[in-house]
């Protein structure tokens, strides 16, 4: 992937600025953090490092926004392949929570939420697009609701992709979250549960809908968004601007008091816009189709990086926030990087068998999924040998079932 992309010029030293002067090296360290091995084993495994030198390397030159721009090469080279364009038009997007157990050093810096039991855990919230490249990660509380950490995705990833509609599971819904979803030009649509309880908001009490009678919750206080409609619009162009995180925003926004103005004025926005969504939702399957494919993908893709996260028990035992990130951050690049390569040789086997003569049904083609790691063997020791027919840049032979 790094021959193809070259990600691994973004890991530059916190110094110097200068690009890693051994990749395979970096790699390593990265592999590191996306199998969850940790440095100290990885070394064990891999013939061509030590710990010394592996740490020194992830101590300089693996940070944040290191990762978050080798992440954004993987995800635009995959959205450029022929074969992703059949799965999406590359503007929608969801997101989803994934938790792991939060274990050994890092077990008191977990935190308990019954939802998932009794012990201690750590979340993971990724968002991935209609052609399964997952452009953001990050740890978030396990206590969190997922919907405060929505437009983070969105908004802070460094890839080329430009999202227009966004899914979630119920979860990852609130009024604000609705509200400034829309001001920031993003169409919001959650997987509905107990349709009966989402309310909804007439624009005045004369209104009469009789045949929605069950699910009316009340009428808009108008009021409110009048008196406080600049500092919305305020708010809004603070998020987009990078002035404040979004995340920050919603949190504060969540635990104001009922009478602070701008929270009740961005509730009343959320209210219009959740109002008009579930309509949409009645009366549009099509809708109802995208939402329940893309949170699919999600779920999916989860199962991925369940996979690829096996060693120590796929426990979080990092005790730090930073470390933690980092764990996560390696993990979807390995991820990332899975899926380009699944996604450039399905299409280099679609390309075989149409040169044969084999019948290929286009309209199965979309049914293809590049989540899958049967063939990939994660166990063992890591040795960076490479014929050079790929070293030139050639793909792999073709596997002859």
């Amino acid at each position: 992937m790094d021959r193809w992309t070259n990600f691994s010029r973004h890991f530059t030293h916190l110094k110097s600025g200068k690009p890693p002067s051994d990749p395979t090296l970096l790699l390593t360290a990265v592999l590191a953090d996306g199998i969850n091995i940790g440095l100290s084993k990885m070394a064990e495994a891999c013939p061509d490092a030590n710990y010394a030198k592996l740490s020194w390397l992830a101590a300089w030159q693996i940070r944040d926004e290191t990762y978050t721009k080798a992440l954004a090469e993987l995800v635009n080279a995959q959205h450029q392949q022929l074969l992703s364009k059949v799965w999406g038009e590359g503007n929608t997007s969801s997101s989803d929570g994934q938790r792991y157990r939060a274990g050994g050093r890092g077990e008191p810096a977990g935190q308990l939420n019954l939802k998932y039991g009794t012990d201690p855990s750590v979340m993971v919230y990724t968002h991935i697009s209609d052609r399964y490249a997952p452009f953001h990660s990050r740890v978030i509380n396990a206590t969190a609701r997922d919907a405060t950490y929505v437009l983070d995705g969105l908004l802070y990833h460094e890839s080329d992709i430009r999202i227009e509609e966004h899914y979630t599971d119920t979860a990852g819904f609130t009024d604000h979250v609705f509200g400034l979803c829309h001001l920031l030009g993003f169409h919001f649509a959650h997987r509905i549960r107990d349709l009966a309880d989402k309310k909804l908001y007439l624009p005045d009490r004369d209104s009469e809908y009789s045949a929605l009678a069950s699910l009316i919750g009340g009428t808009l206080q108008k009021k409110h968004l009048l008196a406080q409609w600049d500092e919305v619009l305020r708010l809004a162009t603070s998020i987009r601007k990078g002035t404040v995180t979004a995340s920050l925003m919603l949190r504060k926004l969540g635990s104001y008091p009922r009478q602070n103005g701008l929270a009740l004025a961005l509730r009343e926005v959320g209210r219009i816009e959740r109002t008009l969504f579930v309509l949409q939702w009645l009366q549009d399957p099509e809708l109802r189709r995208r939402v329940h494919v893309g949170l699919n993908k999600g779920e999916a893709r989860n199962a991925l990086a369940r996979a690829v996260f096996f060693n120590r028990l796929s426990e979080m035992r990092d005790r730090g926030f930073e470390n933690q990130n980092h764990r996560a951050s390696g993990l979807n690049l390995v991820v990332a990087a899975i899926i380009l390569w699944n996604t450039v040789y399905l299409e280099r086997a679609l390309e075989l068998l149409r040169k044969k003569g084999e019948p290929i049904r286009e309209d199965l083609i979309r049914h293809l999924s590049p989540l899958g790691w049967e063939h990939i063997n994660l166990t063992g020791d890591y040795v960076w040998n490479l014929s050079k027919h790929v070293i030139q840049g050639h793909l792999r032979p073709l596997r002859n079932p």
